[in-house]
């Protein structure tokens, strides 16, 4: 078994742990017990959001002048940590918690972040963030999507798809191209409060290999009018620049998630193959068994320390971008090798719905993809060399 000592980062604190122990007991009661339904109904309950509000789940890193929690960055690793270990892929919190908020703490003017941030941490506000467009996914330069200046207003047309949170935000910050004639300085990042404009539209909820219970959807925006002071940033053209400062952090916050998942996986397995007799003995009797998941497990005790470690650098602001590409690209790598093998240990069980790790299988093979796919990884980190 995984020796828990080896993740103690010198971050943890009691108030840490004492959060984890409240996040823990949300996820295994108020989580875990409708993972099979969600999937079935494409999304969870929209009633979640102001559960976990309730319970200061909602923007724990946030500062508390802006209705947070103001905790740092680990606050948010042990909610996708628990959120994994409750095996639901569902519920896009640590995308409305690590990534839209911080989007707004890091470069909303003083009137953004009163308006916007008390309202993702009550749960009022879902959030979501627009970038990959049908014919842009990690090319973000070549977005199509516009947001034009009109007066006091822009006028933002385009369509996203592949949006976590699609059919329950109602804060979406979309990468859009405020000079349609640049590439990477043409792009800025405006908010669309889907509830104040006209024109939005939301699409598909759209059907995918795992991750069923997530409202991953289209969007549209046909002559979206929003003021001018919804544009994040101090003027036109920083998008880009901002997308690559906070890449490293949200990268971390796949490779959280792939830790917990492979972490969940040998657990789930390795009881299993204790239990499970073939040929008059258990499984985990059979040499082949034991050294595959004593490789496993070593492999992914080596993901916990390395991501450890990166959790130690970002919150001393020094996860730089090779690093934060190393860690998203090798433990997503690692979590579809590992939950590949442990679905295999379980036979044809494994295939079946109503186990776990079939879930864990599913939904391991999308983490290569989002957040970069694992190719871009390479090439960042080889551009480096």
């Amino acid at each position: 078994m995984f020796n828990a000592a080896l993740a103690q980062g010198r971050y943890v604190t009691d108030e840490l742990r004492m959060f984890q122990e409240t996040a823990r007991r949300f996820m295994q009661t108020e989580v875990a017990p409708h993972v099979l339904r969600w999937d079935e109904q494409g999304h969870v309950d929209r009633e979640l959001w102001y559960k976990a509000a309730e319970l200061g789940l909602l923007c724990p890193s946030i500062p508390t002048e802006y209705g947070g929690g103001g905790g740092d960055l680990a606050y948010e690793k042990v909610l996708v940590e628990e959120q994994g270990r409750a095996g639901c892929s569902a519920w896009g919190l640590s995308l409305h918690n690590g990534i839209v908020a911080h989007y707004i703490l890091a470069y909303g003017t003083e009137a953004q972040k009163q308006a916007w941030l008390p309202k993702l941490a009550s749960g009022e506000l879902v959030g979501a963030i627009a970038m990959t467009e049908p014919g842009t996914g990690s090319d973000l330069q070549s977005v199509r999507t516009t947001a034009i200046a009109d007066g006091d207003e822009y006028v933002v047309n385009g369509q996203k798809v592949f949006i976590t949170n699609g059919q329950q935000a109602g804060l979406i910050i979309v990468v859009a191209k405020t000079d349609p004639n640049e590439k990477a300085k043409g792009i800025s990042l405006v908010v669309v409060e889907t509830d104040k404009v006209s024109g939005f539209r939301r699409g598909r909820n759209l059907e995918k290999v795992g991750m069923h219970g997530q409202d991953t959807s289209e969007l549209f925006f046909e002559n979206v009018r929003i003021p001018k002071a919804n544009l994040l940033g101090k003027g036109e053209g920083m998008g880009f620049v901002q997308l690559m400062e906070q890449l490293p952090q949200e990268r971390l916050i796949v490779a959280w998630a792939a830790v917990a998942a492979m972490e969940l996986a040998l657990d789930l397995t390795t009881q299993y193959v204790k239990d499970r007799k073939a040929f008059g003995k258990r499984v985990i009797d059979f040499q082949n068994t034991r050294f595959q998941l004593a490789q496993a497990r070593t492999e992914a005790t080596l993901a916990r320390v390395f991501v450890e470690r990166c959790t130690e650098m970002l919150l001393d602001k020094k996860l730089d971008v090779v690093t934060a590409a190393m860690a998203k690209y090798w433990t997503t790598d690692k979590q579809f090798e590992i939950a590949d093998l442990c679905l295999q240990l379980h036979g044809g069980y494994g295939y079946m719905d109503e186990y776990p790790i079939s879930r864990l299988w599913r939904d391991s093979r999308v983490q290569r993809i989002y957040g970069g796919t694992n190719e871009i990884m390479k090439e960042l980190i080889g551009r480096f060399l």
